[in-house]
C-alpha cells in the first residue's frame, strides 16, 4: 500500500504517461506559499518534444481533475524533461546518454569524466579524453563501481560528422 502522496500519484499517473510513449522519471509536490506545485518529469529513448509534453500534460491534467489525488487545494501542474545535466540513475538513462560526456563519482571515492560509448547489462564502456596531446583511452566501468553519474554540458564539442567533412576536404 502506498503511503506518500508522490507514490500514490506515481501509481495513478505512470500508466497514463506510458500510454503516451514516455517514461515517468520523477514526481515532486512542493509548497509555494499557499499553492502547491506538482512537477512531473518525463522522457523517452528518443526524447520528448514540445508536442509530446503538451499532450501528456493535457492527459495528466484531465486525470488529476477527475480524481482527488491532489486534494481540494489549488495546485499548478508542471510537466518537463530531465534537462541537460541529468543525473543517471537507471539503466535506461545510461543508454540514452550514449555518446555524451558524463562525470562519474566512483564508489572508491574517485572521479572520472568520460564519454559513454556503449552500455550493456553489466556496465559501461567509456572513452576517457586524452590530456595534453595524449590519445583518448577506453575503459570499462561496472555499474557497481559507479556511485553517481551526471551528464555534462558540452559547448564546443566537435561533431564526428564535422570532422569527417574536414578530412574529406583536405
Amino acid at each position: 500500500m502506498s503511503t506518500t502522496q508522490s507514490e500514490r500519484l506515481r501509481e495513478l499517473l505512470e500508466p497514463l504517461v506510458a500510454s503516451q510513449g514516455l517514461d515517468l522519471e520523477e514526481i515532486t509536490v512542493d509548497s509555494v506559499g499557499r499553492k502547491r506545485v506538482l512537477s512531473v518529469v518525463v522522457d523517452s529513448d528518443t526524447g520528448a518534444d514540445l508536442d509530446a509534453i503538451a499532450d501528456v500534460s493535457r492527459a495528466l491534467s484531465a486525470k488529476l481533475d477527475e480524481t482527488d489525488a491532489m486534494g481540494e487545494g489549488e495546485y499548478t501542474l508542471e510537466v518537463g524533461t530531465p534537462g541537460a545535466e541529468r543525473a543517471l540513475t537507471e539503466h535506461r538513462h545510461y543508454v540514452r546518454a550514449t555518446d555524451r560526456l558524463v562525470r562519474f563519482q566512483l564508489t572508491d571515492g574517485g572521479e572520472l569524466v568520460a564519454r559513454i560509448l556503449q552500455v550493456d547489462d553489466e556496465g559501461i564502456d567509456v572513452e576517457v579524453p586524452g590530456v595534453k596531446g595524449r590519445k583518448a583511452t577506453a575503459r570499462r566501468l561496472a555499474f557497481g563501481d559507479v556511485d553517481r553519474a551526471r551528464v555534462q554540458v558540452e559547448f564546443n564539442r566537435k561533431d564526428k560528422h564535422d570532422e569527417n567533412e574536414k578530412e574529406e576536404e583536405a
